[in-house]
């Protein structure tokens, strides 16, 4: 997974974390869990606000 597989990292992060609210997560550990997730190979440097905003984004509509 690269960072622009938005959808697929919010369905690794409902899987992984699945009584977590993703409105409570802080970006920096966000960040460090999505770079975590098995199937992620992408640069960590490489990510943004915007795309972690997606990306929560994403995981909220998957946890509904």
């Amino acid at each position: 997974m690269k960072w622009t597989d938005t959808i697929r990292i919010a369905e690794e992060l409902n899987d992984k974390h699945p009584d977590v609210d993703p409105l409570t997560v802080r970006f920096t550990d966000l960040h460090r869990w999505i770079c975590e997730l098995e199937d992620f190979d992408d640069e960590p440097s490489r990510s943004n606000e915007k795309i972690l905003e997606a990306i929560q984004m994403a995981w909220i509509d998957e946890a509904k």
